[in-house]
């Protein structure tokens, strides 16, 4: 039985880095960007007016000039117009690119019109650049505005628009399978019997792939008959880059998966992590080097195998890197027995120097997911130790990757 350190380092070792494709600007969002993004051009472009108002020469303004004919109109978007003579001014809209032979814009609220001609207030103190956002202030050409690796956000389609990028290198998504096994299991929205229980795991572990962006992301639900398994499992298999199958890993009757899988030649890296909730975890390769995860059916197992193990997995795969853990501090004393690893769902708070603290919130059994709602995520507690005092430092994973 391996740790879970031992665990994960087995899976990394397993991984490839998807390909890169190319998607349009507008599909971006959400993806994981392959290929650093270099400014097109100094930022802003221009020496940009952001102020309505008059451009005029400084030089003229400090020797006591306060009235300037119009000599013409600067608007955003328009191509530079050029100030002949320091008696002239040229009205500027916010935008503008600054008219060539001027260096001061002046706001329109200090002046006045009177015909073809513009009056400053007399004791209206302008500066030399004022009202100008100088070229390349921002930042020059060839900058590197985004670096590869990071999921695209909103304001990250902005920049890739500024870079002149209407195709984005991305990641390619993975087609991902979430199968449920179990004859106990009904879906939502159907009668239900005493006996039965709601499918609850594969709705949960696909929602929680595709807030990370894996969107090619569905699930079905198998019955524990092993020739049904094989065959269904054998047919998303080759058509999958991943399978992800809960419940039917275990030690009963009806556990017939490892046994599938084996039947399919997906190759078994292991089975069994020395942890809990989800001691039974299963993980392989598929004859086309798909990834293979199969976690235990109790619900609590599940989810959390599927964040600690699953996530990251993909993350990695998609050349992005996972949540790391945070550094908190219980708040409460915890004990924990048995020599395993213990992934304890706690809630997060911060005391009054911003520390964080981490309030263990067990669970009744690995079935009680209900507790988790009122949790941020779960603390590892080291399996070597059994008595976890308060204020102690421990690493604590989010739920969310982001």
């Amino acid at each position: 039985m391996l740790s879970v350190t031992a665990a994960t380092d087995a899976i990394l070792a397993a991984l490839t880095t998807w390909p890169e494709v190319s998607v349009p600007l507008a599909m971006s969002s959400g993806r994981v960007l392959r290929q650093n993004v270099l400014a097109e051009r100094d930022q802003p472009p221009f020496d940009r007016v952001t102020m309505d108002g008059i451009a005029v020469r400084h030089s003229a303004y400090a020797a006591g000039r306060r009235e300037f004919a119009i000599a013409a109109s600067q608007h955003a978007g328009d191509p530079a117009l050029s100030l002949a003579t320091a008696e002239a001014c040229i009205e500027v809209m916010t935008g503008a690119v600054l008219p060539a032979g001027t260096d001061c814009v002046i706001p329109v609220e200090r002046t006045t019109r009177a015909g073809g001609n513009i009056h400053v207030e007399p004791d209206y103190d302008a500066t030399a650049r004022q009202f100008i956002h100088a070229r390349g202030s921002d930042h020059r050409q060839g900058y590197c505005l985004l670096e590869a690796g990071r999921r695209i956000s909103a304001i990250d389609v902005a920049l890739l628009a500024s870079a002149g990028l209407a195709e984005v290198p991305v990641s390619k998504l993975p087609r991902i399978r979430v199968i449920s096994t179990g004859n106990e299991l009904v879906a939502p929205g159907t009668p239900i019997e005493a006996h039965q229980i709601r499918m609850s795991n594969g709705p949960a572990i696909v929602a929680m792939l595709q807030q990370q962006g894996f969107s090619d992301s569905a699930h079905l639900h198998l019955r524990d008959e092993q020739s049904v398994l094989e065959k269904h499992i054998g047919e998303q298999l080759a058509d999958s880059d991943v399978l992800v199958l809960s419940g039917g890993v275990s030690m009963g009757q009806a556990d017939f998966v490892p046994q599938v899988l084996s039947n399919l030649r997906v190759r078994k890296i292991f089975h069994k992590v020395s942890q809990r909730p989800g001691k039974p975890m299963w993980f392989g390769t598929g004859p086309q080097g798909q990834l293979v995860f199969a976690l235990p059916g109790n619900p609590v197992s599940a989810l959390t195998c599927c964040r600690h193990y699953v996530l990251p997995a993909l993350l990695t795969a998609s050349a992005t890197s996972p949540r790391a853990a945070v550094t908190v501090r219980l708040a409460a004393p915890f004990r924990f027995a048995p020599a395993l690893t213990c992934f304890l769902p706690a809630q997060l708070t911060a005391d009054e120097n911003g520390q964080l603290r981490a309030q263990p919130v067990p669970t009744n059994t690995s079935g009680d997911f209900t507790t988790l709602a009122s949790t941020d995520g779960y603390l590892q507690l080291a399996a070597d130790e059994t008595d976890f005092p308060a204020d102690s430092l421990q690493p604590f994973f989010h739920w969310a990757q982001s």
